[in-house]
């Protein structure tokens, strides 16, 4: 793939720190993530050319896989058996949440079956556009639908939390020192933890290797004690401003109408899925006396980047939300494609029919 023309990278991170910055003026909730992603999401809206940096977006991603690795302590070791249920509880409410939201946009929207199977899963963006792809599914269809839910989801949860659950975001303490506070050791150890991490886990061909490699050496470090640092704020709110812009970017080049119809459609797949979040959250909150805030984050149909950083905000436990969706991801990734090729010997030879519009 060429790499993006640099001009419009810096167009579109400019809208994304004056998206981000006037979000913050304002208190909203996850400011700089919010804010660049609004301000992008116009942008595209409005036919302006953004684009954003996939290696940019892989460094930012691999320092917050950094920042949730050191929230790994040695008590968290011995609350792992308390996660083994909602862990295995991820298996069930993947199968009803993508079902549901398949029959809905299969049955109400008209998308064909491989289209709509593969833009109602729960997770694993970029592998179920390619993975669909490869099944004759609508590549357009589907990065839309999984794009415009992302979209949704971190604009719905963050402010949820602040009008049903009291989340202030203006008395939430800045996460991690000022990069000027932090020894020039620690920050060597951490960058360590990202680059080793991130190139470690592409070896291995890991799924969502930039964030999964470094959070998983840098939560080896945090347990064995050798380091109790966490990446300055500035890199935090920095992987905010490009996260949010790159779910912006995604809208770029398609037409206001296309983004009109994708965002229709996903508003009643994004409704369904936290329905069923909110039920199993409710739920496993009430047999297993679980925080029901990071039992919600845990189970959201959203990026595990996005709600990482959601659960680092209002200050609920980012290693719990964070292994659940790492869990999330592998199940869908390995489990999704096996299933739809099961349900199609099934049901038999034959094209399915193509999308509508």
């Amino acid at each position: 793939m060429l790499a993006p023309r640099w001009d419009r990278v810096a167009l579109a991170l400019a809208l994304g720190i004056g998206g981000g910055w006037a979000a913050s003026l304002l208190q909203l909730p996850l400011p700089w993530m919010i804010g660049a992603m609004l301000a992008t999401t116009a942008g595209s809206a409005g036919g302006l050319k953004l684009a954003m940096s996939m290696r940019a977006r892989a460094v930012m991603v691999a320092v917050l896989g950094v920042m949730l690795g050191s929230g790994f302590t040695p008590e968290i070791l011995e609350r792992m058996a308390e996660w083994s249920l909602s862990l295995a509880g991820l298996v069930l409410y993947s199968a009803a949440a993508g079902g549901t939201a398949w029959l809905y946009l299969h049955r109400i929207c008209g998308y064909d079956r491989v289209t709509s199977y593969f833009a109602a899963m729960p997770g694993g963006l970029s592998e179920m556009i390619l993975v669909g792809t490869e099944m004759g599914g609508d590549a357009r269809i589907i990065s839309l639908s999984q794009s415009s839910r992302l979209l949704l989801v971190v604009l719905i949860l963050p402010f949820g939390f602040q009008f049903f659950l009291g989340y202030d975001p203006g008395t939430r303490p800045a996460v991690g020192l000022p990069l000027a506070q932090v020894p020039l050791s620690d920050l060597a150890v951490l960058t360590a933890c990202g680059v080793t991490g991130f190139f470690a886990a592409k070896a291995i061909k890991m799924p969502a290797a930039a964030i999964v490699g470094p959070m998983i050496l840098s939560a080896i470090v945090h347990l064995a004690g050798w380091s109790q640092a966490r990446p300055p704020f500035e890199l935090v709110a920095a992987a905010q401003v490009v996260i949010g812009t790159a779910i912006g970017c995604r809208f770029a080049g398609t037409t206001l109408r296309m983004i009109r119809r994708a965002v229709a459609a996903s508003l009643g797949s994004t409704a369904i899925l936290l329905g069923i979040n909110a039920a199993f959250a409710v739920a496993l909150h009430n047999a297993l006396d679980l925080p029901a805030a990071a039992l919600m984050l845990a189970y959201a149909p959203g990026g595990l980047a996005e709600m990482s950083l959601i659960a680092i905000a209002i200050g609920t436990d980012a290693a719990f939300v964070a292994t659940h969706h790492i869990v999330r991801i592998f199940l869908i990734v390995v489990l999704a494609p096996l299933a739809f090729k099961v349900l199609a010997r099934a049901r038999g030879p034959g094209a399915p029919p193509r999308a509508r519009g």
